[in-house]
């Protein structure tokens, strides 16, 4: 079974940035597609970042060009790098990894406050 455990979350202020870890159970050589999504409160989930395992990266039209996902394979962890945070940019951000199985992890909170 194949778990995810994300890291990194917190409180900041806007502007400021936050890494998000992702570590992997399992080498990410296994994971055809990794990816960070978001939901706020009262809002579905929503994709932010996804990369695959080709180096093909995408991101929402939210967060391009403040947001980059990156991976170290040694570490079995994908990262999101977030910058000029801003207030919509608060929720709780999940970890999917996609195998032949989906996987989620628990959620990460970031808050920014204005």
């Amino acid at each position: 079974q194949v778990q995810l455990v994300e890291s990194g979350g917190g409180l900041v202020q806007a502007g400021g940035s936050l890494r998000l870890s992702c570590k992997a159970s399992a080498p990410l050589f296994n994971f055809k597609n990794m990816a960070w999504y978001r939901q706020a409160p009262g809002k579905q989930r929503e994709l932010v970042a996804s990369s695959t395992n080709g180096g093909s990266t995408n991101y929402a039209d939210a967060v391009r060009g403040r947001f980059t996902i990156s991976s170290d394979a040694a570490k079995n962890t994908v990262y999101l790098q977030m910058n000029d945070l801003k207030p919509d940019d608060t929720a709780v951000y999940y970890c999917r990894g996609i195998t032949g199985y989906i996987y989620w992890g628990q959620g990460t909170q970031v808050t920014v406050s204005s």
